[in-house]
């Protein structure tokens, strides 16, 4: 029942069954060359950025919207929507059906996976930017 387990937990294997080249692992190579990146900035530039990222990780996005304003537009239009799709002998109905929950299911994994990599970026800004005030402050104390 591994699959109810969730992403965390198959890196979690992975990274267990490979503890000698975790350093090589494709999980963490890339979070490496992001936390890289933002550690070659300055800290105001790096600080207007968590705040343009934690403006995307708190925002709403456009899917959410899609997702919940779609059902209110086929309520509108549900006569018309009737006549097409359940016309006799006609699978139109479920041809919309299945393109639909398609589409709202690839839509909904897009914006949480988006929201995943937000918060990802947000924790690692915010770990340097403290870091750096540590260090400066331990600095400041000697």
């Amino acid at each position: 029942m591994n699959f109810f387990r969730g992403d965390a937990h198959k890196i979690y294997i992975h990274l267990k069954k490979n503890r000698n080249a975790i350093r090589q692992s494709k999980y963490l190579k890339e979070l490496h060359e992001v936390r890289e990146f933002y550690e070659s900035l300055e800290s105001d530039v790096l600080q207007l950025i968590y705040y343009r990222l934690v403006k995307e990780q708190n925002g709403s996005g456009m899917i959410p919207i899609f997702v919940s304003s779609i059902p209110f537009l086929f309520l509108i239009f549900s006569q018309q929507l009737q006549k097409i799709l359940l016309q006799e002998g006609s699978r139109n109905w479920l041809i919309f059906v299945v393109f639909y929950i398609v589409g709202i299911t690839a839509a909904l994994i897009f914006h949480f996976r988006e929201r995943a990599w937000a918060s990802s970026h947000v924790e690692m800004i915010k770990d340097i930017l403290e870091e750096r005030k540590t260090c400066s402050s331990k600095k400041l104390q000697h």
